[in-house]
């Protein structure tokens, strides 16, 4: 092939691939999806979960009440190797924070995107597309998750009404907004955990709802919608609804290991290093796994007596 030949194959392969990219960005994306949320058969395709459990109409995975009420006694290091993050204000440190993802992102207002976005939901039979449009999908359990990508000024997700009604429709199972708050003097009289970024009394603006029940941004990780949410005073983790049930029972065993070397320590016989981080002597060795095989059917039986 001389050069001129491979001149006009070039430009000619340029122009057809130039051609099919545009007319794959110009093809109309599936009304499924209301705005920019995922339909539900994209949704239970991101987010696999174990056999036997539910999912919520929608798609979303739906945790075990019991497993969340088990994951009251977590701590941030026991949930090590999920999705943790922190860096935000917390506005009851003491309360611990446990429900199942639902993610909120928002986007930088520009007005071809925002008549877009109305036109979709409208379409859809939403008439208005706000933050009170998500609000209004909350139930139990739920713990809204919003990516204001850290915005302060305008960045206000709710103010005091607002998170009361989150709280009653959540049966205060928790917020975490990496954007703003206002009305943070109303906000913490209220019994409801709350991670956020700002407090600010402006009102929100110059944003637009991109979606919901999609992945999201929360501070340095990505958020999936049914997401276990744990919050401490150290930070915020979301765990895979797959990875539940594992972590939890790694954390019995730890439970139950603290528990046994506390008892050691107490008897004042034995130097920290004999017993933590595992037990030196080997009659120690055989008393330590009997007592963790009496603690761990100890435990089950107890919540099988509570199912």
């Amino acid at each position: 092939m001389n050069k001129r030949t491979g001149s006009r194959v070039f430009r000619w392969s340029m122009g057809l691939l130039l051609t099919t990219t545009i007319a794959m960005l110009l093809t109309p994306a599936p009304l499924s999806a209301q705005v920019f949320t995922l339909s539900k058969e994209e949704l239970i395709e991101l987010t696999p979960i174990p056999d036997g459990w539910e999912r919520f109409p929608d798609g979303r995975p739906r945790i075990p009440d019991h497993l969340l009420e088990r994951a009251r006694g977590l701590s941030s290091e026991e949930m090590m190797g999920n999705n943790y993050t922190d860096g935000f204000r917390i506005l009851h440190p003491g309360k611990k924070m446990v429900g199942r993802a639902f993610t909120v992102m928002f986007l930088p207002a520009r007005p071809d995107l925002d008549g877009f976005a109305r036109s979709r939901a409208k379409a859809k039979g939403i008439t208005t597309l706000n933050n009170q449009t998500v609000i209004d999908m909350l139930g139990p359990g739920d713990v809204i998750c919003v990516d204001l990508f850290g915005k302060k000024e305008g960045g206000t997700f709710v103010g005091d009404n607002l998170f009361y009604y989150i709280m009653r429709a959540t049966k205060a199972a928790g917020m975490v907004v990496d954007g703003s708050i206002r009305d943070l003097e109303g906000i913490a009289t209220m019994e409801m955990p709350l991670y956020f970024k700002h407090a600010d009394p402006t009102a929100i603006s110059g944003v637009t709802v991109a979606g919901w029940n999609i992945p999201v941004r929360i501070g340095t990780v990505t958020v999936l919608p049914g997401d276990l949410v744990v919050g401490d005073r150290e930070g915020i983790n979301f765990v895979a609804p797959t990875r539940v049930q594992q972590m939890l029972d790694r954390a019995d065993t730890t439970h139950i290991h603290d528990e046994w070397t506390r008892k050691k320590f107490d008897e004042g016989k034995y130097k920290s290093s004999e017993i933590y981080g595992s037990p030196r002597d080997p009659e120690l060795k055989k008393e330590y796994q009997e007592y963790l095989k009496r603690r761990l059917a100890e435990l089950e039986k107890e919540r099988a007596s509570k199912k």
